[in-house]
């Protein structure tokens, strides 16, 4: 069952009348194993599946901070946080392309590119159309995370050449009033239904170490896991507290919980690419390692995420070479 898979990309997913419909007592049960079985569960799933030495790598940009009317309390791009992000304008074009080109030179394969906004307007959707399509005439895969979509903007999204729209669940929905309150979870889950019924793959993911526990945990892995589509791409987060945000003083999770919950999602979500997110800067080379082993094979790649520190391109790149890993 461990023996070395050759697949390079994911297998397709089964449809949603014969996948099987995960529930909380089932991932409860996942993270209740032994953390060595977990692993060699998880592990096995990702061999069916993929290439266990395959990562992807991905370098987000932000290309519009700060000023969000939203009240994200984790978010350091929130109007409503004294924080030391400042508000900006949307980046010119040119800077974008040429932030594109550095990262494919370094050897990303998916260029993400965010913007704080409750949801784009029409203006600024048009400026971020023209974006992703000439960071797909570079010959990367596109991603865009914007917030909350209006009705017909996903279908412009995806006749721009639009690979991914990333809006994350956050946390479980009976947890997420806790951390926003400006918005709801159906909120996020229509969004996410009007990416898929563009025809855009999917990322969405979530943030632990919020203060939820380990149900909610759980909860958002089944969340994800038995949308009618699980999602082609699911960054897990590590939060990372920034000061001025409501969450600045929570204590850091337990690593091996964080673990866990790669594992849980690997077995939930069996192809699709678990990334590693926010967080890594603060994580060792082994916990990193241990991550890959659990079934992470995607993860952001650059110096800087949104606005949030990541590990240096060369602390990466070396991490890969003791591994040997390859990227993709």
């Amino acid at each position: 069952m461990l023996a070395c898979s050759t697949a390079t990309a994911s297998a397709p997913q089964a449809s949603s009348e014969s996948r099987h419909r995960w529930t909380v007592e089932e991932v409860l049960a996942l993270y209740d194993l032994p953390l060595m079985d977990l692993i060699w569960r998880a592990q096995a799933v990702h061999r069916e599946h993929f290439d266990a030495n395959a990562i992807q790598r991905s370098t987000l940009l932000s290309v519009k901070t700060g000023g969000c009317s939203e009240d994200c309390g984790y978010c350091s791009q929130s109007a409503r946080y004294q924080t030391d992000t400042e508000r900006e304008r949307l980046m010119p074009i040119d800077e974008v392309v040429a932030a594109a080109q550095a990262a494919k030179a370094k050897g990303a394969s998916r260029f993400c590119m965010g913007a704080a906004w409750r949801g784009p307007k029409d203006g600024d959707l048009d400026k971020v159309l023209e974006m992703v399509r000439e960071v797909k005439a570079l010959g990367m895969q596109t991603c865009v995370t914007l917030g909350m979509l209006k009705d017909g903007q996903a279908g412009k999204l995806k006749e721009a050449g639009l690979d991914y729209y990333n809006h994350n669940l956050d946390t479980d929905k009976e947890f997420y009033g806790q951390v926003i309150k400006s918005h709801t979870h159906d909120d996020r889950i229509d969004t996410l239904e009007q990416v898929r019924d563009a025809g855009i793959n999917v990322c969405s993911g979530g943030i632990i170490g919020m203060g939820e526990s380990r149900k909610n945990r759980a909860a958002l892995i089944v969340q994800l896991a038995n949308l009618p589509k699980a999602p082609e791409s699911v960054p897990i987060n590590n939060l990372v507290p920034i000061p001025g945000t409501p969450m600045a003083n929570n204590p850091r999770l337990d690593p091996f919980e964080f673990v866990r919950t790669i594992a849980a999602a690997r077995i939930a979500m069996p192809g699709s690419w678990v990334r590693l997110s926010a967080g890594r800067q603060e994580m060792s080379d082994e916990l990193q390692a241990l991550c890959f082993l659990a079934g992470a094979n995607s993860m952001f790649y650059g110096e800087n995420l949104l606005t949030t520190s990541n590990p240096a391109m060369e602390r990466d790149d070396a991490l890969f070479a003791r591994l040997g890993l390859k990227a993709v």
